[in-house]
């Protein structure tokens, strides 16, 4: 399968300018035809099929939430509740919205006029003294001058610049979203895997606590032979290291467990809460099948490909934004005024006068680049750098989301088998444990062995309890690596960079 996303290449302009004064309709046509530069094609193969076991067949929501599909409803009020209270959740709304408010502010500014509206107020007190003659007088008084202009300032998009702009603005946004959204679905996921750690600890230190209660039956047994002169008294004290290794494990266990609920409680903005508002069950369920996908649709599921994309669709654009800046802008001015002075009257002491006046402008005004070229073409050679960065992150991030996709199934159909396995071989212990303890109630076999066998049993049982974790985590990471945890269908259509 090729899959291929056409994107600008940096490339110089096609026109040149002669002289700083030319014909509009000459440069506009010379604009329109530079901004054709030559395609790059991101490489974005991926082959037809994963080489690992194929999911079945379910319909594709099932990725869309795929927690629940393990039925379990502490696991579903969890990644809920942490998808609306967790900090990681705030802190990426919080981005989304301000990437929101940069867009409102940037699409005012391409489609919204300038409009400065200006006024201005003056006071002055005047005297004059006229002292020619034997009748020397005094005129002034204060004049006042009020204005209010409001001048408007409109760029004509003859050459696309703000079709280019509006492009660069709407893949901003898309790629923020798509951060968003790939935030979400992390989230979710750590709170799933850490979820399932806790129960595994909690499975695990139940077997734990069998395990040290059988080795301190055999440490009685022991002792208690030893004491008769039965058996050497080396046993004993074998028996009693045995007895300290499965009661530190105890420990471990289950400071593991607590610190492990303080996490999760904390992962979904609940680290206040005591640890008795976390109930964990010591209970293991079998992972739910994963849906059959094709790697193809990564470059659709997977949020960090489709970021990526419009981030390299954005580069793109601002690239075709710096090029069209080569060209020669035009700008409607129009305007109007109003002003008003009030003065005292030199040929009536002590009156005023009053004059009112008002004007519009309309006016255009042509500005070229001439000497800003050599800077401008920096520009541009520098933002083709840029998409070039943008095209190579793209296409590593969609051979990243193929490596993982296919190592976590591959790795999940390991685990399946594993536990199959193992279950097989506790299902045997289990067998071998259940004669034993009938024989001993027979009295056909002593304690000793009868409990040597329950503790073989629970070995199993601790390889299988670890064994069914890590699938159950497995499964977790293959939905987020196959780009579960969100819905593509709920986001518009993606903008092009063309």
């Amino acid at each position: 399968m090729r899959l291929a996303k056409t994107v600008r290449r940096p490339g110089r302009p096609s026109g040149s300018f002669r002289a700083p004064l030319v014909s509009t309709a000459v440069l506009i046509g010379a604009g329109l035809a530079a901004c054709t530069t030559p395609a790059r094609q991101v490489d974005a193969r991926l082959p037809a099929a994963y080489e690992a076991p194929a999911g079945k067949p379910l319909p594709s929501q099932t990725l869309d939430q795929w927690w629940t599909t393990f039925d379990d409803p502490v696991l579903n009020d969890l990644v809920a509740t942490a998808l609306e209270k967790a900090p990681d959740a705030r802190l990426a709304a919080a981005r989304l919205a301000e990437a929101r408010a940069v867009r409102q502010g940037q699409i005012r500014q391409l489609y919204v006029p300038q409009t400065p509206l200006t006024g201005s107020a003056k006071r002055t007190d005047t005297h004059i003294i006229d002292q020619s003659g034997s009748g020397g007088f005094t005129l002034g008084g204060v004049t006042k001058s009020l204005a209010l202009d409001f001048d408007v300032s409109w760029e004509l998009d003859l050459i696309g610049r703000r079709a280019a702009a509006r492009r660069v603005v709407d893949n901003d946004l898309a790629a923020a979203r798509f951060a968003y959204e790939g935030a979400r679905a992390a989230l979710a996921a750590n709170v799933a895997q850490s979820y399932f750690e806790a129960r595994g600890y909690a499975v695990q230190l139940e077997d734990a606590r069998q395990s040290a209660r059988i080795a301190q039956a055999l440490y009685d047994v022991a002792a208690e032979k030893g004491r008769r002169g039965l058996t050497a008294t080396s046993e004993a004290e074998r028996s009693a290291a045995d007895l300290a290794q499965t009661q530190a494990q105890v420990a471990q266990l289950e400071a593991q467990l607590q610190a492990s609920r303080r996490s999760l409680l904390i992962l979904v903005g609940k680290g206040v809460d005591p640890l008795a508002s976390l109930p964990v069950e010591p209970v293991l369920a079998k992972a739910p099948p994963v849906p059959a996908a094709a790697p193809g649709e990564l470059l659709a599921r997977r949020p960090d490909v489709r970021e990526a994309a419009a981030r390299l669709a954005s580069a793109s654009g601002n690239l075709n934004v710096n090029e069209l800046a080569l060209f020669p802008t035009v700008t409607l001015a129009p305007g109007v005024g109003l002003s008003k002075q009030i003065s005292p009257s030199f040929l009536k002491p002590g009156s005023t006068t009053s004059t009112t006046s008002s004007a519009w402008t309309l006016g255009a005004n042509l500005s070229v680049p001439v000497l800003n070229i050599p800077k401008l073409m920096s520009d541009i050679k520098a933002q083709g750098a840029r998409v070039e960065q943008a095209a190579v992150t793209y296409e590593q991030t969609v051979q990243k989301a193929f490596g993982e996709a296919e190592g976590a199934l591959v790795q999940l159909d390991a685990d399946e088998r594993r536990v199959a396995l193992l279950s097989a071989g506790e299902r045997r212990a289990a067998s071998a444990y259940e004669a034993s303890r009938k024989g001993y109630a027979a009295g056909l076999t002593d304690l000793t062995t009868a409990l040597q066998a329950e503790q073989s049993w629970r070995g199993a049982r601790t390889a299988l309890t670890g064994a069914q974790t890590q699938a159950l985590q497995r499964a977790v990471q293959t939905y987020k690596a196959l780009g579960g945890g969100w819905s593509p269908t709920s986001l518009p259509q993606q903008p092009s960079a063309q």
